[in-house]
């Protein structure tokens, strides 16, 4: 497995070795002892999350707060998304900046995104299906958001002029500045 760091502080983003021939190809996915050497960190992931999207939904951008941050190892099984990240951790150095990568079925990328940032992903491709990993359960109580199209991130959504189909709770998230729990 091949990690490579990303301009925010503890995100990375996993490139599996894939083996390829006339048959198709093969990779493994996750083997949590070579992950948590990759990392340099322990991690142990407790709940999977699927989720079936069309082109031009926009899912986030998301977090857990308090003692129910989760951290994230996002890959894609089908199609691609521009998948996103922000740090919302006030004492890290990269505070309040974002990264953005294109995970797809093709390039079979993963990105870790560790306690304490907001996460989303726009789908690219006809239909997407996503999968992540979480490090902590989910709870309703402590779910919150910011709305994607925050002025202050400025976020380049690859959008292609197209305005974005979001849910209703996704609407109506507050700015980063809003944001209560920060």
């Amino acid at each position: 497995m091949n990690v490579v760091t990303t301009p925010l502080e503890d995100c990375f983003v996993l490139k599996p070795e894939v083996f390829e021939d006339e048959r198709g190809w093969f990779t493994e996915s996750f083997n949590q002892k070579v992950f948590e050497e990759c990392l340099g960190r322990k991690i142990k992931f407790v709940q999977d999350n699927r989720s079936f999207s069309k082109n031009g939904v926009l899912r986030g951008l998301h977090f857990q707060y308090g003692e129910y941050q989760q951290a994230k190892l996002i890959s894609v099984e089908k199609g691609a998304i521009q998948d996103v990240c922000v740090d919302l951790r006030k004492d890290s150095s990269t505070y309040g900046l974002y990264f953005s990568i294109e995970l797809s079925d093709s390039n079979k990328k993963q990105l870790f995104v560790p306690r304490g940032f907001a996460h989303g992903f726009l789908v690219l491709s006809n239909e997407a299906i996503v999968s992540y990993k979480c490090d902590n359960y989910y709870n309703r109580s402590a779910e919150s958001g910011i709305i994607y199209n925050d002025l202050e991130l400025d976020i380049p959504w690859n959008l292609k002029g197209r305005i974005p189909v979001v849910s209703e709770k996704d609407a109506l998230w507050p700015t980063f500045q809003q944001q209560p729990f920060l």
